[in-house]
């Protein structure tokens, strides 16, 4: 055999290995990719069901923590498979292996039940780079819609007083919504207050108990004269930041120390808490100790103290480096006292832990505990005694772990090859603005021009 004829057949096998090679990876990312639509559906489902909810603040930090994926991706997991509840095209084309995870991350950014279609025939006959192009033109057409219609919102915004003929006033208008969302918490929490006030006074019998609880309408206009009232006392100043974000909780002594004791948990305006709760807020707060007589005033008032010194709460920042509740590490903390600090727990470096606001609560009104080893490694526990481990044991996984998906795969009737993703791409440009102007609902909405595109 002449040598040319010799390298013009190994230059042939090799390029027929190169091309199962290739084969091989395109028919293994099809079988991934539908592995991973199985994987989003038990994430939402997972989600939905609360199973995160056992000292996780959110689903996605639940992943974070027991499969290990960095946050930012955890929680990108976790909003692709929400919308995918809703786009049930995309979520098949994915669970069929004929879109990969990345086009159909890109397209849950934009899609809706009414244009997922259209958006599916995209993913199908461009690469992950078209369909990246295609999103970012989408999302600004999006963008000039909403600042127009933010703009719209603005200029539309208004508010009308009037009295009527009976001499009663008239309040009319219309708000932007944040502005109507700030207003609406304002009115809540000054029915609450209300709420409280009413409820203070019936017990002490200055008000008719058979009287008629007020409608919604009227607690409204009562909750907006407290508000109006407020703001004239207060001068429209919120007054100086110390005090503005101030909590003052009352509590009686023996109450800290044992639950069932009598005496009181109450906030300054009255409202009571529990006494876990108290607690929890005497664990990292100043505090006061005032002493009153048997007639309840008040006849010695201590100097304001800290329960964690500025020194101790350093050296604890410096040691824990943020929350110390598996699976969190959240930067703003709180000390908590491992041995309760209503309980004669010491406040020592040893005796604290720091545990972000959410995780506090847990410990303390959830029914979560912490205890420190004699090696000085914290273990976290569930409310029903079993342990949280700062990291899960890995999942054991098939030896062959390639061959039992694409069994698993074959089982259920789903024949994947390396073709079964390939786009209908044929190599030519990608127009985006034309491909805009035809895909996107609102693209030829009067004064939108292809400039805005570019």
């Amino acid at each position: 055999m002449e040598i040319g004829s010799l390298d013009a057949t190994m230059a042939t096998a090799h390029t027929r290995k190169l091309d199962q090679l290739g084969d091989e990876i395109a028919e293994l990312s099809a079988h991934l990719d539908a592995a991973t639509a199985r994987l989003l559906d038990l994430i939402r489902e997972f989600d939905a069901s609360g199973g995160w909810n056992n000292g996780f603040r959110n689903c996605a930090e639940w992943l974070s923590w027991r499969v290990g994926l960095d946050p930012g991706a955890a929680r990108e997991r976790v909003r692709v498979a929400r919308a995918l509840g809703t786009l049930p095209l995309l979520s098949h084309a994915l669970a069929r292996g004929e879109i990969s995870y990345s086009k159909v991350r890109a397209l849950t950014r934009v899609a809706t039940p009414e244009t997922q279609e259209r958006l599916l025939a995209v993913a199908r006959a461009g690469t992950a780079a078209h369909v990246e192009r295609i999103v970012r033109g989408w999302r600004c057409v999006d963008r000039i819609e909403e600042t127009r219609e933010t703009a719209r919102q603005h200029a539309g915004r208004g508010l009308h007083v009037y009295h009527d003929d009976d001499g009663m006033v008239v309040v009319r208008g219309r708000l932007e919504p944040e502005v109507g969302a700030l207003l609406m918490q304002a009115l809540s929490a000054a029915r609450e207050a209300l709420y409280q006030r009413q409820r203070r006074e019936s017990a002490a019998q200055l008000l008719d108990p058979s009287s008629e609880t007020p409608s919604m309408a009227q607690q409204q206009a009562d909750a907006l004269s407290l508000i109006a009232e407020t703001a004239r006392h207060q001068e429209l100043d919120p007054g100086a930041p110390g005090e503005r974000y101030q909590v003052v909780l009352h509590v009686d002594a023996p109450v800290l120390a044992d639950a069932d004791q009598p005496g009181d948990c109450v906030l300054d305006e009255g409202v009571r808490v529990s006494a876990e709760t108290a607690r929890r807020l005497a664990c990292d707060a100043s505090r006061v100790l005032m002493r009153h007589d048997p007639d309840g005033r008040v006849v010695d008032v201590g100097a304001r103290t800290r329960t964690i010194s500025p020194a101790l709460r350093r050296a604890l920042a410096h040691r824990d480096h943020g929350c110390r509740f598996p699976g969190c590490g959240g930067r703003f903390v709180q000390g908590h006292h491992i041995q309760r600090w209503a309980q004669g727990g010491p406040t020592t470096l040893s005796n604290l832990a720091s545990l972000c606001r959410r995780h506090h609560r847990a410990v303390h009104e959830e029914g979560f505990s912490v205890i420190r080893r004699p090696d000085g490694d914290l273990q976290f526990f569930r409310p029903d005694g079993r342990l949280l481990p700062e990291a899960p044991a890995a999942t054991a996984v098939p030896t062959d772990p390639v061959h039992s998906l694409r069994a698993q795969h074959e089982a259920g009737g789903l024949h994947l090859d390396a073709d079964t993703a390939r786009p209908g791409w044929l190599g030519e440009r990608l127009d985006v603005v034309y491909a805009i102007d035809v895909l996107h609902p609102l693209a030829r909405v009067p004064g939108l021009c292809s400039a805005e595109l570019s």
